[in-house]
Order: C-alpha cells, then structure tokens, then sequence
C-alpha cells in the first residue's frame, strides 16, 4: 500500500516533470489550425463529380410564390433579417428588425448602410432550382430550400448583382469579384448536392473551370 508521504512524493515528481516539459517547449497544444479546411477544394471536387448532368427542365408551372419565403422568425421578423444580421457589421435593430448596418457586396465589392438598398440573392436561384429538379418537390420543400440558412443558399448582396445574375447558372454568370469566384462556385456546389439537384454540361463545365483556378482546390 503506498503511503501518503509516498503519494507526495510522487505528485511531487509528476509536477516537476510536467514543468520541465513546459519549460522546455514539449508539451501538446491541441490548437485548431485555421489555414487547414478539409472540406474545401477536394470536397467541393468531389460533390460536383457526384451531381447528376441533366438537360434544364421546363419553366411551365413556375412562379416564385411556389417557393414559399420569407418565413417569420419573429415580431415584424423574417429569414431576410437573419441573413442580414449575418452578413453585416455594426447592425442596428428595431426589436429584431433589421434597421442598420455595414454590408459589403462580395459580388462586386460595392458597400451598403441601408438594408433597403440589400438583396438577398439565392445563390441558386428558385428559377434554376426548378428546372434542375424542384419542380417535383411540394411547395413546403420548396419552401425549405428558398429559406435555408443552414446551408451556404443565402447571401446578403448589391441589389443591382442580384437582379443582373438573376436566374443564371455560373455558365451564363458569373460575380464581378473574380477573387469570389472559388467561394461562389464551392457554395453552388454544396447547396445542389444537398438538394440533389442536377446541372447542365454547361454548368458543370463552367464550376470545374472556376474551381481549377483555385489555389486550395485538389482533385480527389
């Protein structure tokens, strides 16, 4: 049995071991390095490889009301004031109404204070999304995808980008801010994979060009 003048000195040793570590640099740090993403790049290569290819789907039956948006998430609240509490700095509220604040076009660099004057762009538009396979949803899964903020499907932008974007693919658009580029093309990826939507050869081709010229990008 060890006694309590043995298990002193025991701890003893195990404290001045662990400060000779310390002093000498040894010992773990278990830090987050914030240049390493796995998801990016090869995963982003990886779930465009596994979308389906298919020729764009008809419009008949379309209207934006099929897409139910945006939801109430509270008093005189919606899904657009959650993206731009999100996206913005310096925000001001009116109960959680957003009323003020800072936000910074990253399709074309152009910076805001008045969310009167902010979109929010779908980053595949409702449009394309139906043509791509929605068209055979039911208008509350509909209305899942026109206000999911869970993935990268919402983004607070320039009026005059939203609307010049409107429902092209990035084959027929693509942002003024080529340095996005990587980031738009990753989010347009991400968000038609979750929803298994289908892409044009065209778009395909045009996401694996805008990826191929990211420095991240790895193919898997």
């Amino acid at each position: 049995m060890r006694t309590r003048s043995g298990s002193r000195a025991a701890l003893a040793v195990t404290l001045a071991a662990a400060l000779l570590l310390g002093a000498s640099g040894c010992v773990p740090v278990d830090e987050p390095d914030p240049d390493v993403s796995p998801t990016r790049g090869g995963n982003a290569l990886q779930e465009l490889a596994e979308l389906t290819v298919a020729s764009a789907g008809a419009m008949k039956g379309y209207s934006r009301e099929r897409f139910p948006h945006w939801r109430d998430t509270g008093k005189n609240c919606d899904v657009r004031d959650t993206v731009l509490k999100r996206d913005g700095e310096n925000i001001k509220l009116s109960g959680c109404n957003v009323v003020g604040g800072h936000w910074e076009s990253v399709y074309d660099g152009r910076s805001f204070t008045d969310p009167s004057d902010v979109d929010i762009d779908h980053v595949v538009p409702l449009a394309n999304a139906w043509r791509s396979g929605a068209d055979e949803w039911d208008d509350a899964k509909r209305g899942d995808f026109a206000n999911d903020t869970t993935r990268p499907q919402l983004i607070a932008v320039s009026a005059s980008s939203n609307r010049a974007k409107g429902d092209q693919d990035p084959s027929q658009w693509k942002p003024a801010n080529r340095s996005y580029w990587c980031q738009y093309a990753e989010h347009w990826i991400t968000v038609k994979h979750h929803w298994r939507l289908t892409v044009t050869s065209a778009e395909k081709a045009a996401l694996t060009d805008m990826l191929e010229g990211c420095t991240w990008a790895s193919k898997p």
